[in-house]
């Protein structure tokens, strides 16, 4: 049986046809990528099957296609989308509250398949975040490729004046971080496109080893980039320039990208405007996207077309500076083979590029370059010998560069030649492909795959609904007429079983849930969920035991923590387990949970700290959480997680209300939950205690009656 492979690749707008690039800041050289190498690994003969799950989007701002739940490819390539979160079209800075969502459906999706993927590759940190989880909960080896990074934005928009607060507001760099750690400590393999970026971008991850990376080079589409030109393509990219420019004949300077920061093409128009030899030889070609109504922009796009019309004002640019508003996908070959006749050069003056398809393009083309000195452009002037790099944070040594790459015509054909040759000796789709497939065979199926034991068998049958229910805050001080009016309801209903959730161990759980006199629980999700236990006497479930003990090191979290400041206080005995170190904290101080949570990362410990009621902190295992208990179970079970209805009131319980299951807020919930009162499945209950659950249980008519 041949391969089935599932991508990730969750931000922006994806479709197998006329990709909207540059449309908006997530819709890029990523898109085109993961397009590309879907549809070529479906078409090698070791590979049967390739899925790229995508976010299914129901929006009237968008093409309908995106609402399209299947898409074949041709091959056996697919793209799948599935629902997650609000149906509209979100900035992948949105996303994140959302990812749980996906997580889940993932999961089902790749659950309810005859075959399961060999290996699941994430693209970005979002796709990264989902892809740990998913591999985490299925055992499915893990790939990823971040395109570019969060550590690596943040260190270039500090350096550009932003400060912390300004980057996280915009950003939201933090989740971004930690994504990205978690994705990195999943992975059996980490492809990059260049040494440098596995050697110093990646290199700043505590969770980053360098033996799991691999240098593996995107390949260009020889098909549709080359220096041939076609029939008639030549007028009808004239058609789109001729309106701005009053010499069209001239040598243009061409950049093809996104209108975003990072991209800084202000830069590139501000050398040109201050250099009179430039604006004498060549003119100016942004071709930025798609835009359609300004006010539709998203406020980076607007600002960055503002500063470039300011700029074209300013050194009085019009007649050489094109910037055509609409172009075609099929348009972008054209282009480059049209600045390539009249000896152009193209120009990449982004200020961080983790690769970069578009050189690799237009050098296809026959065009040469002027690029970034940063990243990706590195790995390929030096194979191509086609151009120049340049530090475009320095405006005079961007003109000086730019000066120089069009003052010699011999020299700008040897640099075509050169580029021409080296894109089909080193950058083919092929050789890209056939090299990703060595190197992630390789490194999956020597990946240490978790031994899943089956779940111990329970008395009772798997149930159709259940619910879980919070033993430490929600029932502390129930009422009895509301536990009478409770326990009578669930006693009614056999298709509905109940579960536990505690931070105690289960001797202490079942002590305090006697008191309550409920009907027996099914399954007990207690220590915090590092341990998981099924019927009334409390049978433990030896395949979750043996899932989250995997690289976890008690004595060496013990070790790291000791002498924190704000000092950490281990709990007495009796509130430790085997999977769970309970600390105290001296003072409940601003950070600390991020604090311990740096301090595990540097010494690359998986394990996971959480804190509840702002004095006691927990760390468990990386695998271990209540969510994830609540995973497991429903897997071993075959239970859908949108028939659970969890139960949650403490700090630290936001993660249980993520995702699939439907959620109940106690009324005497900690305030950070409230985070999540728009959420559609997270009900918040006005009444107190049992009472609560009751109205909960009512909301979403989840006994029968």
């Amino acid at each position: 049986m041949g391969y089935y492979l599932l991508h990730l690749h969750l931000h922006g707008l994806f479709r197998g046809h006329g990709l909207e690039l540059g449309r908006d800041a997530d819709t890029g050289g990523q898109t085109t990528y993961v397009l590309e190498l879907a549809k070529g690994l479906a078409a090698r003969p070791e590979v049967d099957r390739v899925d790229v799950v995508t976010r299914l989007i129901q929006d009237k701002r968008v093409s309908p296609d995106y609402a399209q739940a299947h898409e074949p490819l041709g091959g056996g390539a697919n793209i799948v989308r599935l629902p997650c979160g609000p149906r509209r079209y979100l900035r992948k800075e949105l996303l994140w509250p959302y990812l749980d969502e996906m997580a889940d459906a993932v999961t089902a999706h790749i659950a309810a398949q005859p075959q399961r993927p060999n290996w699941i590759h994430a693209h970005y940190a979002d796709a990264g975040y989902v892809g740990a989880l998913v591999s985490q909960r299925l055992g499915i080896p893990l790939v990823f490729t971040g395109h570019s990074l969060g550590r690596e934005k943040q260190r270039r928009l500090l350096e550009g004046g932003l400060t912390h607060e300004q980057i996280e507001q915009t950003y939201a760099i933090g989740r971004r971080i930690d994504a990205e750690e978690r994705a990195l400590a999943q992975s059996a393999l980490v492809i990059t496109s260049t040494q440098q970026e596995a050697q110093q971008q990646y290199a700043r991850y505590n969770r980053f080893e360098a033996e799991q990376a691999a240098v593996v080079p995107p390949g260009v589409d020889a098909q549709r980039f080359h220096p041939v030109a076609m029939p008639g393509e030549a007028s009808d990219v004239e058609a789109l320039m001729e309106p701005f420019l009053r010499e069209p004949n001239k040598s243009p300077l061409l950049t093809i990208c996104r209108a975003v920061r990072r991209k800084n093409v202000p830069a590139l128009v501000e050398a040109y405007g201050r250099s009179a030899l430039l604006q004498e030889r060549h003119n100016l070609v942004l071709v930025l996207g798609c835009r359609e109504d300004p006010r539709s922009m998203e406020k980076q796009q607007r600002d960055q077309f503002q500063q470039i019309f300011e700029l074209v004002d300013r050194f009085d640019l019009y007649g050489k500076v094109a910037y055509p508003k609409q172009h075609r996908g099929e348009q972008i070959p054209a282009i480059y083979r049209w600045a390539a006749q009249r000896c152009g050069i193209f120009v990449n003056p982004a200020l961080t590029e983790p690769f970069g398809l578009t050189l690799l393009e237009a050098a296809a083309c026959g065009l040469p370059l002027v690029s970034t000195d940063d990243g990706g452009p590195r790995d390929i002037l030096q194979r191509c010998s086609n151009g120049q790099l340049a530090d475009v944070t320095d405006l005079d040594v961007l003109q000086q560069a730019l000066e120089e790459a069009g003052a010699d015509l011999e020299r700008w054909r040897r640099w075509r030649d050169n580029g021409i040759e080296a894109i089909s000796r080193n950058y083919s789709w092929d050789a890209h492909v056939c090299s990703y497939l060595g190197e992630a065979e390789r490194r999956c199926s020597a990946w240490r795959r978790p031994e899943r034991t089956a779940v111990a068998p329970v008395q009772a049958p798997p149930v159709q609904r259940l619910l879980l229910l919070d033993l430490d805050v929600c029932l502390q001080s129930a009422q009895p007429a509301g536990l009478e009016d409770l326990r009578r309801r669930l006693a009614a209903d056999p298709n509905c079983g109940i579960g536990m959730l505690s931070g105690r161990n289960f001797a202490s759980a079942r002590l305090r849930f006697a008191e309550l006199h409920l009907p027996e629980p099914q399954v007990w999700i207690l220590e915090a969920g590092a341990d998981l236990r099924f019927g009334p006497e409390g049978r433990p479930d030896p395949s979750w035991q043996q899932h989250i003990a995997q690289g976890w090191q008690r004595q060496k979290v013990e070790q790291v923590l000791e002498g924190l400041s704000p000092r950490l206080t281990l709990q007495p005995a009796m509130n430790q387990g085997s999977c769970k170190v309970s600390y105290t904290l001296e003072a409940p101080t601003a950070g600390v949970l991020e604090m311990v949570r740096q301090r595990l990362r540097q010494h690359r410990l998986e394990a996971r700290a959480h804190l509840f009621h702002h004095w006691f902190l927990d760390v468990l295992p990386m695998r271990a959480s209540k969510a994830d208990a609540i995973r497991h179970l429903c897997l071993n079970w075959g239970l859908p997680l949108d028939q659970v209805l969890v139960v949650a009131a403490q700090q630290g319980d936001a993660e249980l209300l993520n995702g699939s299951s439907l959620g109940l807020v106690a009324a005497e919930h900690d305030h950070s939950l409230d985070q999540l009162r728009r959420r559609p499945k997270v009900f918040f209950a006005s009444r107190p205690q049992a009472w609560g659950v009751l109205e909960g249980l009512d909301h979403y008519r989840f006994l029968t009656r």
